[in-house]
């Protein structure tokens, strides 16, 4: 058993390297890598990728699934550690995600694609919350903030790199090796789990009952969401109004089940409540999270189908937005509690005018724009969502804190599946139901993000909402110290 400081002390390096805890703590960071870097990676090789195997129809889909697999995992992950060490967790985690790697290095087709994508989704996904879970179980709680934070930097770094690997490994050999070099991580990291990860918290289980899992709501989820995109992939009046009505009230289904099922449950009560703080918190998560990922799956097959712009610059456009989240997020993190009211406002003005900018600039081919409209986009998100997050957690009933705390990843992961599934049902029905060519994708860029600034609105106006919440609890505050 290491050696620990104890409580009060500063995070010595040394200290954590002799102890084995940094080598630990390295490692369970190369899950978050992996994840990070893979989505990034994914958006730079797409134009490769459909040029070689077809399936434009289906771009939509490639985040689409990998988020249901990810939402999956991460809520079966926290319930499989009370039945299998940590350690094995991790290896079987790691092995699942090196096997849709390498499923989707092999496919010949997109449908093969897309199962790889599923497979690695939900490998990616335990990997994340696993990583989380290794913090809390491996490390003394005084470690506990700086590491979360390194986790933040390694995030945002990897995130950063994806478009560099993939455009390099691509050019280089084929968008093939660009997931199978993640295979092959995939594979290492599995392997060398049962090396580092050989403390008494990774090798044993705690005899914990587990919360049951929550196998209804989830297949409802991932069946709304398969059959909202399937609506868009064959555009018939009757077939397709009927798939995304059927989506849509499947979706509703999933909320309710989940609401339903106290023991199991994935979210707080009166999640959508406009009336309170949380309800108006979760609907501006929900909504900008569906409204903004049509970017990030489609903006780089468009510029570089549009206007000539090389795959490693549309990458680069992609991460900028991860960048200017974690680099505003972090300078704001420090500000005044009565300047909260405003910077919550500001950011949820700046992710709008970021949607808006979109639909001018991307098919108009201003490359300085997009990018300006990226950075702006991702510094909304990076100054709105630590108070959002701090004010629907304040929020929340004592009883409800924690489920509502990890609900909110939850509910931006579902947002972004929806969104992505939207987003093929809209540039199918703009051109690419025809195939990919400069004039359909001409008019995709025209109509695609024109057609998420009403969800965009929704979002702004529950903003406006959380915002005069958070003026109305710091007006008490600001009598008392006075």
């Amino acid at each position: 058993m290491p050696n620990h400081p104890e409580p009060g002390t500063a995070l010595d390096w040394r200290a954590l390297w002799a102890s084995g805890d940094l080598a630990r703590f390295i490692f369970i960071s190369l899950g978050i890598m992996l994840h990070a870097t893979n989505e990034t990676m994914v958006a730079t090789i797409m134009p490769a990728m459909v040029a070689d195997i077809s399936g434009v129809q289906f771009v939509g889909w490639t985040l689409a699934i990998y988020e249901l697999g990810s939402i999956t995992a991460g809520a079966a992950a926290g319930r499989m550690i009370s039945y299998l060490p940590l350690r094995s967790n991790m290896a079987g985690a790691a092995f699942l995600y090196a096997a849709g790697a390498l499923l989707c290095a092999l496919s010949p087709g997109m449908g093969w694609l897309l199962v790889g994508r599923l497979i690695q989704g939900l490998g990616g996904g335990a990997l994340v919350a696993l990583a989380f879970v290794s913090v809390e179980r491996l490390f003394p709680r005084l470690f506990w903030p700086q590491l979360f934070a390194i986790i933040s930097v390694v995030w945002g770094a990897a995130a950063f790199s994806g478009p560099l690997i993939g455009a390099l490994v691509a050019d280089a050999w084929s968008w093939r090796w660009s997931f199978g070099l993640f295979a092959g991580g995939g594979l290492a990291m599995a392997a060398i789990s049962f090396i580092v990860l050989s403390a008494p918290g990774a090798t044993q289980t705690r005899g914990e009952v587990a919360p049951p899992f929550p196998a209804v709501a989830l297949a409802c989820l991932a069946l709304s969401v398969m059959l909202i995109a399937y609506a868009g992939v064959t555009l018939e009046t009757v077939r397709s109004g009927l798939l995304l009505a059927a989506g849509l009230a499947g979706l509703a289904l999933f909320f309710w089940i989940d609401a339903m099922r106290p023991a199991s449950r994935l979210f707080p009560a009166r999640l959508f409540d406009a009336r309170t703080t949380l309800g108006a918190g979760m609907i501006m998560v929900f909504a900008f999270s569906a409204a903004t990922i049509a970017f990030t799956v489609y903006g780089p097959l468009l510029l570089t189908r549009l206007h000539g712009v090389s795959p490693l610059t549309a990458g680069y456009i992609i991460a900028a937005e991860a960048i200017s989240w974690s680099v505003l997020s972090i300078l704001v993190a420090n500000a005044p509690p009565r300047h909260e009211r405003a910077i919550i406002a500001a950011g949820a003005v700046m992710i709008t005018a970021g949607m808006v900018g979109f639909a001018w600039t991307v098919p108009s081919g201003s490359i300085p724009l997009v990018l300006a409209c990226a950075l702006i986009q991702g510094g909304g998100f990076g100054i709105a969502w630590p108070f959002i997050t701090r004010l629907i957690v304040a929020s929340a009933a004592p009883s409800e804190t924690t489920i509502t705390s990890s609900a909110i990843p939850t509910l931006q992961r579902i947002g972004y599946a929806l969104g992505a599934a939207i987003a093929g049902i809209i540039a199918n029905a703009s051109g690419f139901s025809g195939g990919l060519s400069t004039q359909t994708a001409a008019g995709v860029a025209t109509w695609l993000f024109l057609a998420f600034i009403p969800l965009g609105a929704i979002g702004l106006a529950a903003g406006i909402v959380i915002a005069r919440d958070a003026g109305r609890r710091q007006a008490p505050a600001l009598e008392g110290g006075a």
